[in-house]
């Protein structure tokens, strides 16, 4: 046991030697915890110098604000136009569709007078028919005949009116069709591309004559286009109906008034199975006023058409 005493002994004084090599490089590392707190004050300033940079840097982060907003502003523009663009092209689409399930106009030009057919939609009992009307007057020399909406038509036959008087009064001469038809045109236009607003449910056809004594039948539809015709037809069975006026529409039935009539009513009648009852005309001749057919008249045209028909068919059977 002693011998194992002594050799631990000499042991740990082998190990002193080097515990004392270590003391000064301790004595070295605690030397340089002054250097290193001297050192943090500079670190300190730097931050507080960061702090002064963002400082500086809020004012223009300030006047950037109105650009972000202005921005947003853009964008929401773009994004409500796309949005009304939409709602304007669907719109437009339902007014077509209102306007293809009305009851069927036509309008005929003859040389020397200017036909509008309307079939009568059926009233009530105990309603005024004079209250349901589908052709209007303009002014003294032209006239209106409309399939859509009656309320619709109601706002642009008194804006067309006014139109013509304040054209009367300025120039001191009335309008031309193409005119009014124009500035009517011109007004369902506006409608389509105005936020907020509807396109009108409505198509229209113009007839009438200038003051050069020519007659003009126009037509126009709820996107604001117009053209004039010969002879049109809106509402139901459009297609239909126009087929039937190009094949029988010729320079001889335009000549004669009686025969531009009588298209006129067999293009409705196409469409209209209950007779004259079912029917409205209203005539412009050159010089004349607008008239419109009684009842009586219209019946006495019809019973000719059938019997023409009938003698056609006849006809018919005896070359078979």
């Amino acid at each position: 046991m002693s011998w194992l005493l002594r050799l631990r002994l000499s042991h740990h004084s082998l190990l002193l030697p080097h515990h004392s090599l270590l003391l000064p490089y301790h004595s070295l590392l605690l030397s340089h915890h002054p250097l290193l707190l001297s050192h943090h004050p500079l670190w300190l300033s730097h931050q507080a110098l960061l702090c002064g940079h963002h400082s500086l840097l809020l004012p223009h982060h300030s006047w950037l604000l109105p650009y972000h907003r202005w921005l947003l502003c853009c964008h929401w523009i773009l994004l409500t136009t796309h949005t009304c663009h939409d709602t304007t092209l669907q719109h437009y689409n339902s007014t077509a569709n209102i306007v293809s399930k009305q009851e069927g106009r036509v309008g005929v030009r003859g040389n020397n007078i200017v036909v509008l057919g309307v079939e009568k939609k059926a009233v009530a009992k105990l309603q005024e028919e004079r209250t349901v009307r589908k052709i209007a007057l303009l002014d003294d020399h032209v006239a209106l005949a409309f399939a859509g909406l009656t309320a619709d038509a109601r706002i642009l036959i008194n804006r067309a009116r006014v139109e013509c008087q304040s054209h009367r009064l300025t120039v001191e001469d009335p309008v031309t069709v193409e005119y009014i038809t124009r500035y009517i045109a011109q007004l369902k236009q506006k409608y389509t591309q105005s936020n907020g607003r509807r396109p009108f449910g409505l198509s229209a056809l113009i007839i009438g004559f200038d003051y050069d004594g020519t007659p003009h039948l126009y037509q126009t539809d709820p996107s604001g286009t117009y053209h004039e015709w010969k002879a049109n037809t809106i509402g139901r069975s459009a297609k239909t109906v126009r087929e039937f006026l190009e094949k029988h529409y010729t320079d001889e039935v335009a000549a004669d008034d009686k025969e531009t009539i009588k298209l006129a009513l067999k293009a409705l009648m196409e469409v209209v199975q209950s007779g004259g009852k079912n029917m409205e005309v209203a005539i412009m001749k050159r010089g004349k006023p607008l008239q419109m057919l009684e009842s009586d008249e219209i019946e006495k045209y019809i019973t000719e058409i059938e019997k023409e028909r009938e003698e056609e068919a006849e006809k018919k059977k005896q070359k078979k």
